[in-house]
C-alpha cells in the first residue's frame, strides 16, 4: 500500500474533476489541479527525487508555506517512497535545524519566503529546483507495505523538546471511520480548510480526506484575519469548513453573519482543542449550521467525534467513531481496568488501531513508556455519560493540584465561558510565592471596560466546589497560542512576569 496512490486513485473520479482549487483573498481562484494533473505531478517529483539518489526512506524537510507546491512536495516524497517531515513556516532557524538534526534528512525543499537552518551538510533545493522536479517523466508508485513509513510529524514533547511522531502507509486508510463518524464527507464536497499544512488535522482533514473520497480540497493563499473567512466561504462554494474553535469565535466577533451567509455550506468541523458549549450554541444560533467536534491527536488520527449520525451534545466531545479501538482506563493496583460511567479514566487506544503512529522517531524508551501492554495511553483524561458521549476533563499533565485535589483546568473553563462576560479563558497554576501556586483565570473580557470580576467570582461559585474555583482572575487582550491555535497555558505565567 501507498499512501499517495490510496489518496489519490482510490476514489472514482473522473481524471478530469478538480482534486485542488487555489483561492486567494476574496475566493478569486488562482489554481486549479484535476487529478489527472496532480496524480502526473505527484509522479514526476518522485521521480524526481530518485534521480537525486535519495533511498527509499530517506527523510525530506519541507520548509514550504500554504501553496500548492506543498501538497505536490508532501505526496510527491511519499509516492516515491520517501518520508517528508512537514515544519511550520513559523519556526525560527535554530527550531528548524533542531528539527533537520533529530529527523536525519537528506534534503531540505523550501519556497525562499519559511527561515532556513544554517547546515552546510544537507543539500538544499528552492523554487527552482521545485520547478524542475514537476518536469520529470511520471514513474510509478513505489511499491511500499501498509506498515512502511509514510510521514514524520513533530510535536510538542513533554520535555519541551519536539520529538518526531513516526506515521506508516495505513493512515490513509485509517481515515475512513472519519468520513462517516464526523466529516460526513462525500465525492461532491468543497472541503475549505484553515490551517497549516504542517499540522496532523490540516493534512489529514484538508488534503488526504477529500483525496481519498474524490471530493475537492479548497486552500487558501493570503492574509488570515479572520473576516476573510466568511467571504470566502461565500465565493469559493465550501461545502464543508474546517477550522480551530477559536477561529470560529473570531468570525463570530468580527463579522455580521445569518442563516443566509455562504449557503453553499452544509456544516463545519473543529478540532484542535475542545469546543465550548457556549461558543457552539453561539454558532448554530447565527448560521443555522451544525458544527462537529472530533478529539485526535498528533501520534493518531482523530477518534471520537459528533458527526451527521453522532447529534451533538453540547459540551461533549462525541462518541468513538465506528471500528475505532479506544478506552477509558484506569490504573488499578498496576493493572488497567475500565472506568465506570461518569468515573474520569484515562482514553486508551488499542495498539492494532491502524491511525496509530508506528512510534516516537529515534525514542524507544519513549515510545515503549506510552504503552501498559496493548494499549496506548493518550494522556487525554476524559468520562463517558450514560449516553455514550465522552467529556474531555484535560490532558493528564495539565491537572492542577489544588489543596491536594486534582482538577482539570477544562473543567473550570467551561464554567467560566458560560457566563456571558466572557470572551475567552485559559485557567491554569500559578506559582504566588516558592511552594504555593493558586489557580488564576486568565481572562479575555467580551467588554473590557464592563467587566466584572465579583460577578465572575458569585458565578463560579455556584457551579464550582471551592477547591476548584480561581483564586485569582488576570485580564488579557488575548490568550498566548501556537501557530495551530491551541492555547499555550505554561506562557500565560510569562504574562504575569512581563507585567501584561
Amino acid at each position: 500500500m501507498n499512501l499517495a496512490r490510496y489518496c489519490l486513485t482510490n476514489a472514482d473520479a473522473d481524471p478530469g474533476k478538480t482534486a485542488l482549487e487555489v483561492v486567494g483573498p476574496g475566493g478569486a481562484i488562482r489554481e486549479t489541479w484535476s487529478y489527472g494533473q496532480l496524480t502526473g505531478t505527484v509522479l514526476s517529483v518522485a521521480c524526481g527525487l530518485r534521480s537525486a539518489g535519495l533511498a527509499t526512506g530517506d527523510r525530506i524537510l519541507l520548509r514550504i508555506g500554504h501553496s500548492s507546491d506543498f501538497p505536490l512536495m508532501y505526496f510527491g516524497a511519499i509516492a516515491g517512497g520517501f518520508v517528508p517531515v512537514p515544519t511550520s513556516d513559523q519556526l525560527t532557524a535554530a527550531e528548524t535545524a533542531g528539527i533537520l538534526a533529530d529527523s536525519g534528512a537528506s534534503l531540505v525543499i523550501h519556497d525562499r519566503e519559511a527561515v532556513l537552518p544554517e547546515d552546510g551538510t544537507v543539500p538544499f533545493l528552492g523554487p527552482e529546483g521545485i520547478r524542475e522536479l514537476k518536469t520529470f517523466r511520471a514513474g510509478e508508485f513505489a511499491d511500499t507495505g501498509p506498515d512502511d513509513p509514510a510521514y514524520l510529524i513533530y510535536t510538542s514533547g513533554t520535555s519541551g523538546v519536539p520529538k518526531g511522531v513516526l506515521h506508516a502507509q495505513r493512515t490513509a486508510r485509517a481515515r475512513l471511520p472519519a468520513h462517516s463518524g464526523w466529516l460526513g464527507l462525500e465525492a461532491d464536497d468543497r472541503l475549505l480548510h484553515a490551517g497549516a499544512f504542517n499540522w496532523s488535522y490540516t493534512l489529514t482533514v484538508g488534503l488526504i480526506d477529500p483525496w481519498i473520497r474524490g471530493a475537492t480540497s479548497v486552500i487558501y493563499q493570503g492574509p488570515r484575519d479572520p473576516s476573510v473567512w466568511p467571504d470566502l466561504l461565500q465565493t469559493s462554494r465550501a461545502t464543508l469548513f474546517a477550522a480551530v474553535p477559536s477561529l470560529y469565535r473570531r468570525i463570530l466577533k468580527y463579522s455580521d453573519i445569518s442563516h443566509t451567509s455562504f449557503p453553499a455550506l452544509r456544516h463545519g468541523l473543529t478540532a484542535g482543542e475542545g469546543l465550548p458549549a457556549a461558543l457552539y450554541r453561539d454558532w448554530k444560533d447565527r448560521t443555522g449550521r451544525e458544527l462537529y467536534e472530533a478529539l485526535g491527536m498528533s501520534e493518531i488520527s482523530t477518534y471520537l467525534s459528533s458527526g451527521p449520525g453522532v447529534p451533538v451534545k453540547p459540551g461533549a466531545t462525541g462518541k468513538p467513531q465506528p471500528g475505532r479501538k479506544v478506552a477509558l482506563l484506569n490504573d488499578r493496583g498496576g493493572a488497567l481496568s475500565p472506568a465506570g460511567v461518569d468515573e474520569p479514566g484515562l482514553l486508551c487506544v488499542h495498539r492494532d488501531e491502524p491511525g496509530l503512529m508506528l512510534g516516537y522517531w529515534n525514542r524507544p524508551d519513549e515510545t515503549k513508556a506510552a504503552f501498559r501492554g496493548d494499549w496506548f495511553l493518550t494522556g487525554d483524561r476524559m468520562r463517558e455519560d450514560a449516553d455514550g458521549y465522552y467529556w474531555y476533563d484535560g490532558r493528564a499533565d495539565d491537572l492542577m493540584n489544588a489543596f491536594g485535589y486534582r482538577v482539570a483546568p477544562e473543567e473550570v473553563e467551561r464554567v467560566l465561558t458560560a457566563h456571558p462576560d466572557v470572551h475567552e479563558v485559559a485557567v491554569t497554576e500559578l506559582e504566588v510565592r516558592p511552594g504555593v501556586s493558586l489557580i488564576t483565570a486568565f481572562v479575555v473580557p467580551r467588554d473590557p471596560a464592563e467587566f466584572d470580576e465579583e460577578a465572575l467570582s458569585v458565578h463560579t461559585s455556584r457551579h464550582l466546589a471551592d477547591y476548584k474555583r480561581p483564586k485569582l482572575y488576570k485580564i488579557l487582550d488575548q490568550l498566548p497560542r501556537t501557530p495551530s491555535g491551541k492555547v499555550r497555558r505554561k506562557a500565560l505565567a510569562r504574562t504575569v512576569e512581563d507585567g501584561a
